[in-house]
This record gives C-alpha cells, sequence and structure tokens, in this order.
C-alpha cells in the first residue's frame, strides 16, 4: 500500500512539474574582435560540426531561459555548463549567471580559461558541453550544445600522495581465541565447596558448645527479626530482576523502620535472658 501511493505521488508532481525552454539560444566564436563562427543552437540535438578554439579565440553563449507554458523569463536555482572529456574522465562544471529575465551570457576566454575547463592534455579528444538547468517546481533538463575542441593544456599534475591512494592489501583481523570453560562438573564440586563450607564450619563449631540455634531462632521475640533480614534479600533479588531504583529506596526505608523496631526487641529480649 506505501508504495503504489508513493509511486503515484511522484508521477502526479511530475505531471503537475512545469517545464524549461529556452529563448534565442546562441554561441558565437569571435578571435580579434572578428566574429568567426555564429550559430543557433538546438534544444533537440547537438551541433553537426564541433566547436574549434585557437589561443586567441572565444566563445561565446547567449540564450533566454523561459516557462515553456507562460512564456515569461525565470530564474533557475541551478544553471552550469559542463564541460566533460570521456577519453580522461575529466570534467568541469561551470556556473552560469542568470538574469532575474532569465538572460545568460557567458564568455569563454581561451587565453584566460576558467578554472572549470577540465585540463587538455590531448587536443584530439574534444570536451562534451552540456547545458544543465533545474529549479523546485520545474523538471530539470540537460541540452547536449556540442563537442568541443580547445588547444593542448599542460598535463594534469600528479598530486606527490596520488602514489598513497590505490586499493589495499585486505585487512584480516586477529582474535584471541574464547577463554573455555571448565567442566560443569568441576564449577559445581568449587561452588559447593565455598557455599557449603562456611555452614559446615558454623555447624561443627556450635556443636562444641552448649547452643541451641534452632530454638532461640524461631523464638517469637527474633523470628521477626530474621524474616525482615530475609525480606531485605528478596528486595535485592527484586532490584536485581525488575524494580527501579527509586521504588528500591521507597520499599527499602519502610522495611527498614521495622527492621529497627524488630531487631531492638530481639536484642533486648536475648538481654534479659542472659541477666
Amino acid at each position: 500500500m506505501y508504495w503504489p501511493t508513493l509511486l503515484l505521488f511522484a508521477v502526479v508532481s511530475t505531471a503537475q512539474a512545469a517545464v524549461f525552454t529556452l529563448h534565442s539560444p546562441r554561441f558565437t566564436v569571435t578571435s580579434d574582435g572578428n566574429q568567426l563562427r555564429s550559430e543557433p543552437l538546438s534544444l533537440a540535438q547537438k551541433a553537426s560540426i564541433p566547436v574549434n578554439l585557437t589561443q586567441n579565440d572565444i566563445l561565446k553563449i547567449s540564450f533566454t531561459v523561459l516557462d515553456k507554458e507562460s512564456g515569461e523569463g525565470i530564474q533557475p536555482q541551478q544553471t552550469f555548463l559542463r564541460f566533460f572529456d570521456p577519453k580522461s574522465g575529466e570534467e568541469g562544471i561551470q556556473p552560469l549567471r542568470v538574469a532575474p529575465s532569465g538572460k545568460v551570457k557567458f564568455e569563454l576566454n581561451v587565453a584566460k580559461p576558467p578554472a572549470s575547463l577540465p585540463p587538455t592534455p590531448n587536443p584530439n579528444h574534444p570536451l562534451q558541453t552540456t547545458l544543465l538547468l533545474g529549479a523546485p517546481s520545474y523538471s530539470p533538463i540537460s541540452i547536449e550544445l556540442f563537442d568541443l575542441y580547445v588547444p593542448q593544456s599542460h598535463p594534469t599534475l600528479v598530486h606527490p600522495d596520488a602514489a598513497s591512494f590505490h586499493v589495499q592489501p585486505e585487512i584480516h583481523h586477529t582474535f584471541r581465541p574464547e577463554p573455555k570453560a571448565p567442566p560443569r562438573a568441576v564449577s559445581a564440586a568449587f561452588t559447593g565447596a565455598v557455599v557449603v563450607a562456611p555452614w559446615l564450619i558454623l555447624i561443627g563449631l556450635w556443636s562444641q558448645i552448649s547452643f541451641q540455634p534452632t530454638a532461640r531462632l524461631f523464638s517469637p521475640h527474633i523470628f521477626p527479626f530474621i524474616v525482615t533480614l530475609g525480606a531485605f534479600e528478596v528486595l535485592m533479588y527484586k532490584y536485581w530482576v525488575e524494580l527501579k531504583l527509586g521504588q528500591v529506596l521507597g520499599y527499602g526505608a519502610a522495611l527498614g523502620i521495622v527492621t529497627v523496631f524488630t531487631g531492638r526487641h530481639a536484642l533486648l529480649n536475648i538481654a534479659g535472658k542472659r541477666k
């Protein structure tokens, strides 16, 4: 349901987008004030004869951007000339200045080439020249104007660090093997020894004295205190499993008050029996 709706929205948006058109697109080649060539530019196909420039030539391109439906001049947000050398893969993007009325004028002086013109170490390789127009509410267009031959330039300088930017050997990470756990029987034996040993020692010491812990612990005066201590252990377990810190503090405060009173009562009872 989502993708068909999105596709329909894209189709409707494309159908409602306005369309660019160019009025009187033309290029002119001059040299020392003399006009060598002047031809209109076609929006349907690029010029059949390439444009050849020498060191003293100036290429001029002019046109007006119009709204195809209303015929009014518009100012696209993106207007570029793209120079691309398909042999070397080098390209250059030249922004064009558009007047509020939509008029565009561009001059390329071969004696002072712009930085956007890519290097042409081989003069036999033409630069494909393309006009790019774009605006939010308009369908973008790309118009191939002509193939441009310019004088040979210096070869592209190789960056001193270019040799470092190439495919490197694949990195293989070596991880330390996971530590092996001891057998369960050994773990259970040591766990049992740690847990049971203190109790065995305690029971052995109790057997040497005349003390009956069971009678004392389950006395109605002492057992409530033992229960509150056990409740603290349960509270810590619940905190580890599900309770939050604020809840534990609240329950612990209430339980602490009860523990104080039961503990005081147990101590008073033991002290009374010793007298």
